[in-house]
């Protein structure tokens, strides 16, 4: 019986440890970006921004429905005026230009190898939608020794009412967090990125920034925060925040990012481990 026990503890160890090593894949290797919504393409530039464009749908945001908006190649898009701002700041101050930006600091496209801002309508599970893709941009100035690989989509959601929809932020690799301009150094340091959203009044509940924005070394690989790799959804890399009736509803809760579930499972198949050692040292 001591030996089938033993057999049984080894099996178990083994498959907390695969569990483990399968959730750190999609950590590592998921890129939750979506094809398309390519159409259109900002050419190469400095703090540069589209006219307004079309979104296809309208969008409700805190009591306000748009249908347009301007595309800023700084990680944003506004829904008042163009933005030309290429230093990062807080979203829970007046900003009077309602925001959603997945990655605000100073992309520069204009360096060799860098990618452009692209963006148009499209459709995301089976919804129609606009989108912004940041293809590993490079950052000020004109530097392409580091990338960033970042994308927004609004979803229409007037299948639950009208004016409702989805804003999606999607990651792969995020590299640098700043530009020459903004105190860093190599991409790094400095007044660093920040992601969110804002209606642009600094009202309580009408404004979100991710965990670790405007810090340093969090929001990029390898940080705290690692864009490419946390989520408030259960997809690696990818943010969901559902706005319904004009406001955003809270987002999902008790979803651990990748890296967490991976490290559940290692710490089991540990846990497991440690148990098989004792029953061995039981047996002799």
């Amino acid at each position: 019986m001591k030996e089938i026990s033993r057999h049984r503890t080894l099996a178990l160890t083994a498959a907390g440890l695969v569990l483990g090593l399968t959730a750190l894949v999609p950590a590592i290797a998921l890129n939750s970006i979506a094809s398309g919504f390519d159409a259109n393409t900002l050419p190469a530039n400095d703090d540069g921004s589209t006219s307004q464009v079309s979104t296809g749908f309208a969008m409700n945001f805190f009591g306000t429905t748009y249908n347009g908006l301007w595309v800023n190649n700084n990680g944003n898009v506004t829904f008042a005026t163009a933005m030309s701002a290429y230093t990062p700041f807080g979203l829970t101050s007046a900003l009077n230009n309602p925001i959603i930006a997945p990655f605000f600091a100073d992309v520069d496209t204009r360096g060799t190898g860098s990618g452009l801002v692209s963006y148009g309508t499209g459709t995301f599970d089976g919804m129609s939608a606009f989108g912004v893709n940041w293809p590993n941009v490079g950052y000020y100035a004109s530097h392409t020794d580091k990338l960033d690989n970042f994308q927004l989509l609004l979803v229409n959601r007037s299948d639950t009412g009208a004016g409702n929809f989805d804003i999606y932020f999607n990651y792969g690799s995020m590299q640098w967090e700043t530009g020459d301009a903004s105190g860093g150094s190599g991409g790094l340091g400095g007044s660093c990125a920040v992601a969110g959203y804002s209606n642009g009044t600094g009202t309580a509940g009408t404004y979100y920034q991710l965990p670790g924005s405007g810090v340093c070394g969090s929001l990029i690989d390898g940080g705290s925060h690692q864009l490419q790799t946390a989520t408030n959804d259960g997809t690696a890399g990818q943010f969901l925040f559902e706005v319904r009736n004009g406001h955003v509803a809270p987002p999902p809760a008790g979803v651990p990012e990748p890296s967490s579930i991976a490290l559940i499972g290692v710490g089991l198949g540990l846990l497991s481990l440690a148990a098989a050692r004792r029953g061995r040292r039981q047996d002799r």
